[in-house]
């Protein structure tokens, strides 16, 4: 039985099924290159702005966050920016541009759990199809029915039901390792912000001193 017989075989609610996984593929695909674009080697980035901002060389640190592309590299250079302005201020450039990048990171994911929940629901809906169905053929021939004449209904309810769970399971687990990973990454934005306001707000202080 090939997928297009299946296709078939699970009736017209296989169709959307297909689409979740179509959608549920694409997103997987796109997630994946985008989060590898913007995965950079934290701690050596920080190392290199450490060692430029306590040299007080804010030129050298905004063209150092130009030239990585990657959120932390950009919030960093929001930071630097404001560097000659209060530690609230510095701290309120860093969460506006957090705001921007989280967004960037989880792009698409809520589509991806929306396919990961409807196909299985999709699944069951088929499979209360196919019953209904089922019950259709005894009643029609009231009660006297072969296997042969169950079939059909039966079948469609399986089908949807085993292509529904097919689509989702994996889905689900591809969204939670995309999840993992975007909140690790924020999590690292988090400590490098706050490790950047420090150094500012240090800097300044044994400038002015």
């Amino acid at each position: 039985m090939d997928k297009f017989e299946i296709l078939f075989r699970g009736g017209p609610i296989m169709w959307p099924i297909f689409l979740c996984s179509i959608v549920a593929l694409a997103i997987a695909f796109e997630r994946f290159f985008a989060l590898r674009r913007a995965t950079i080697d934290t701690r050596e980035f920080m190392d290199t702005m450490r060692q430029v901002l306590r040299q007080n060389r804010m030129q050298e640190a905004v063209e150092i966050c130009d030239e990585t592309d990657a959120p932390v590299a950009r919030i960093m250079k929001a930071g630097v920016l404001k560097h000659d302005q209060t530690k609230d201020d510095i701290r309120e450039a860093i969460e506006d541009a957090g705001h921007l990048e989280i967004p960037r990171l989880e792009r698409h994911l809520s589509a991806m759990a929306t396919c990961a929940n409807i196909a299985p629901l999709l699944g069951l809906l088929g499979t209360v199809s196919g019953m209904i169905k089922a019950f259709a053929q005894i009643q029609n021939k009231k009660g006297q029915v072969n296997p042969s004449d169950l079939a059909e209904g039966i079948s469609n309810a399986l089908v949807t039901t085993a292509a529904g769970l097919t689509v989702a399971i994996p889905t689900l687990v591809v969204y939670n390792y995309f999840i993992a990973r975007v909140d690790n990454m924020i999590l690292e934005m988090e400590i490098s912000s706050s490790e950047l306001v420090e150094l500012l707000t240090k800097h300044r202080g044994g400038y002015q001193a």
